[in-house]
């Protein structure tokens, strides 16, 4: 018997020994490696989830009470202004606030009062699964807490949507859900969320839309404010009822299945109006500074949200570049009747720039605004034409860049065809003057040269170049565009910015920096681009000045200081004048944009709607007499900096209109590209400004009498629009020439559709001549 039970030990041993040596099935090393895999993640997930949540802001009672308004500041620090236009309603909870907590709780998390974590895993899988059977955003993943906290410490910014940030904001909810009671929650959520017109928690939001505190809302109604966080825009009972009532209907629907209300009262509330009980608001006045601030404040947000940031919900301390003294300055010269009008129906779109940094130090979206936030901005408005003053963006700045064409270039401003076309491009008056240098086709605003120019350039390269200043100029345009492409008084004076910098572009942007209140800063200033040299930025700037001293500018020329800058007018259509013929002898648009290092000044006057009234009398100097009163106040106390020469540019003095160029001492003042002057032409160091000539044979100072003496006839006229002398003048002239410019304006408009495939959309007509310039400066008829 020992014996056969030893045997049977050695059998057994034997056998297990067998079944050791032999390799383990598969599917048992997948599920050990698999296991093995799951635990390392699970160590892994936990530490690198302590590693982002020990970053994590800090988070106070105070942040979770306050309101989650984001506010603006200037450069300087100071406090301007915050979105909430509405002084917020604190609740405390209490039991009239139950139907409200009922609904926001079933509709936002259902699951909320049996969460002891702050996360929910199980809420959000469901959600996942919820979203994909519907294939719309139908439940969030977020308990109430999370959303509570990311209203108060973090932003929408998509960028920020990343592990980290995920990590921190699971780890804050947790923490609050420990040190506050659910009650305590819900009263923070309720009193946090947006509710549209900038409205900061539900109480307040119940006094806007209703008249009533929360505790005197129907079911309807407060479904309709517990279904609103979500998307306070797109669910506005005011403005798009259908998607409010959706909202709302979902928001019942939730209380119904969590068995917070009846069928009976989920019945009646679902037939209910949607705009029952709504309280109509009448525009209310705005406060003298957010009127003042208004199109800035605008363009601010908007840039904010291109940015990828809510400013409504993310709490955001946004610093904005306005100069508040010159906002204030420019409103003031706008409306109060220190710069002339035609009459209070004529606009005005103004833009200031500090071409150094590119920050927008001022703004004007029109005058005599109504009291409606966020209203229509002239200033950056991309749908008038610019006239001529489009010409050194467009047709000589890339000349000079790619062609290396001196200022002294001989330009022929004679009959012109447009090629393959019996279209004939005229000047604004009517007559073609020859032969003549760059610098006196730019400085008295003659078209033929500078389309004949833009021919010589390319469309394609000149708009490329345009494309790296900021203006949008399609490649397929036709030559008309040489005389009137679509932009804004913002792009304009970013784009000459580039000329006042010698060659620099920094983008026009109303907001420097965001930061969020967890502690993350976006600084968006840089250094600028370089997309010209210095030596086509300086020659440009060199002839603009002969624009304001004695070209079709000196209406906006300041005595003693150093500055440039180009005009532009617009005609009207055929179309148009067949409605206003009385129109034909004034421009439909009216242009400045002029610039000193400091600054510059892009500045757009016209009129909404045709029958509003046209560009008359001291009207047709509107645009520069604002830049010229702003360029004084803003240059009281900054340096009067001439642009220095650069090494690359040679000056010389050249015999008037000689071909090729020839020195004389008694020439003009001319620039040449160094390496491209012909041979025996070198920098003259004689040069003093003061003794300049210039290429015209107009007197400045009789202008500037004659437009003094206008605009005080405006003045003790209270408004009125009587015409100066030469203003009646400029009318004579275009009357006695009205048929021949009616006859070109229709050839034009069929050779801007037709011929050159131009740009469509604009309201006005940028044909051959009809964005031909169309503007007097007091005694001379110039553009």
């Amino acid at each position: 018997m020992a014996n056969n039970k030893s045997s049977s030990n050695n059998q057994r041993q034997s056998r297990q020994e067998y079944r050791q040596k032999q390799p383990k099935p598969l599917w048992r090393r997948i599920v050990k490696w698999c296991l093995i895999a799951a635990l390392l993640l699970i160590v892994s997930g936990i530490g690198l989830f302590a590693y982002y949540a020990k970053d994590a802001p800090n988070i106070s009672q105070a942040q979770l009470e306050s309101g989650g308004s984001s506010g603006f500041y200037t450069t300087n620090g100071k406090f301007l202004l915050s979105l909430g236009s509405e002084k917020r309603i604190y609740v405390k909870d209490s039991p009239k606030l139950q139907l409200l907590k009922d609904a926001i709780v079933s509709v936002e998390d259902k699951r909320f009062y049996k969460d002891k974590l702050g996360v929910d895993p199980i809420r959000i899988a469901g959600s996942m699964l919820t979203n994909a059977q519907s294939k719309s955003i139908a439940a969030g993943g977020s308990t109430i807490t999370q959303q509570l906290v990311k209203l108060t410490v973090f932003s929408t910014n998509a960028s920020q949507r990343t592990l980290r940030r995920k990590a921190q904001e699971a780890w804050l909810a947790m923490k609050v859900q420990r040190e506050y009671t659910h009650d305590q929650i819900l009263e923070f959520y309720i009193n946090k969320v947006y509710m549209n017109y900038g409205n900061y928690g539900i109480g307040t939001a119940a006094n806007y839309y209703y008249g009533k505190s929360i505790g005197e809302l129907d079911l309807a109604q407060t479904a309709l404010l517990a279904g609103m966080p979500n998307r306070p825009t797109a669910y506005n009972p005011y403005a798009y009822p259908k998607y409010a009532k959706y909202r709302r209907n979902i928001v019942l629907d939730a209380m119904l299945d969590n068995k917070k209300i009846t069928q009976a009262q989920y019945n009646q509330a679902r037939k209910e109006s949607v705009k029952k009980g709504l309280k109509y608001h009448s525009q209310k006045a705005q406060t003298n500074l957010r009127k003042i601030d208004d199109p800035y404040i605008k363009e601010a947000i908007a840039e904010v949200q291109a940015k990828g940031f809510d400013p409504y919900r993310d709490n955001l301390k946004i610093t904005v570049n306005i100069d508040q003294k010159a906002q204030n300055k420019l409103y003031e010269l706008a409306n109060n009747g220190q710069v002339p009008f035609t009459s209070d129906q004529m606009q005005v779109g103004a833009t200031v720039v500090d071409p150094s940094s590119g920050h927008i130090v001022a703004i004007i979206g029109g005058r005599h605004l109504p009291s409606v936030q966020l209203g229509l901005d002239r200033a950056v408005q991309t749908s008038r034409s610019t006239g001529s003053s489009i010409k050194p963006v467009l047709d000589y700045g890339p000349a000079i860049q790619y062609l290396n064409w001196s200022t002294a270039k001989m330009l022929d401003d004679s009959k012109y065809y447009y090629p393959g076309t019996n279209v004939q491009l005229y000047d604004w008056d009517n007559k073609y003057d020859g032969m003549m240098t760059m610098r006196h086709a730019l400085e008295q605003s003659r078209n033929v040269p500078a389309v004949k120019t833009l021919k010589e350039v390319g469309v394609p390269r000149a708009a490329a170049f345009a494309q790296k200043l900021g203006i949008n100029v399609p490649k397929s345009s036709g030559l008309s565009v040489a005389i009137g492409a679509n932009a804004s008084s913002m792009q304009m004076a970013g784009a000459f910015s580039a000329f006042a910098t010698m060659g620099v572009y920094h983008k026009p942007q109303f907001v420097s920096k965001i930061e969020t209140p967890d502690g993350l800063t976006r600084n968006y200033d840089s250094a600028g681009v370089r997309v010209m040299s210095k030596s086509t930025a300086y020659m440009i700037t060199d002839m603009l000045k002969g624009v304001i001293k004695t070209g079709s500018g000196t209406s906006a020329k300041i005595a003693g200081l150093h500055q440039a800058g180009k005009t532009g007018s617009v005609k009207y259509s055929d179309q148009d004048l067949a409605r206003y013929p009385s129109y034909a002898s004034t421009p439909k648009d009216s242009w400045f944009v002029g610039y000193t290092q400091s600054y510059v000044m892009g500045v757009w006057t016209g009129y909404d709607n045709l029958k509003d009234g046209t560009i008359s009398g001291i009207g047709q100097q509107s645009a520069q007499l604002l830049y010229k009163s702003m360029m004084s106040y803003l240059m009281q106390n900054k340096a009067n900096a001439d642009w220095q020469k650069p090494d690359s540019v040679i000056r010389a003095r050249i015999a008037k209109n000689s071909n090729p160029p020839e020195v004389s001492t008694s020439g003009q003042w001319q620039l040449f590209v160094r390496g491209h002057a012909p041979s025996g032409i070198v920098d003259d160091s004689s040069y003093d400004e003061d003794d300049e000539e210039t290429d015209t044979n107009s007197s400045s100072s009789t202008t500037n009498t004659q437009q003094n003496h206008a605009i005080t006839q405006h003045q003790q006229q209270n408004g009125s629009t009587a015409q100066s002398h030469d203003s009646q003048h400029h009318t004579n002239t275009h009357q006695n020439n009205q048929n021949n410019q009616n006859n070109n304006n229709n050839q034009s408009e069929h050779h801007q559709s037709n011929a050159n495939n131009s740009s469509s959309g604009s309201t006005t007509n940028e044909g051959s001549t009809s964005t031909t310039d169309n503007n007097s400066t007091a005694n001379k008829q110039h553009h």
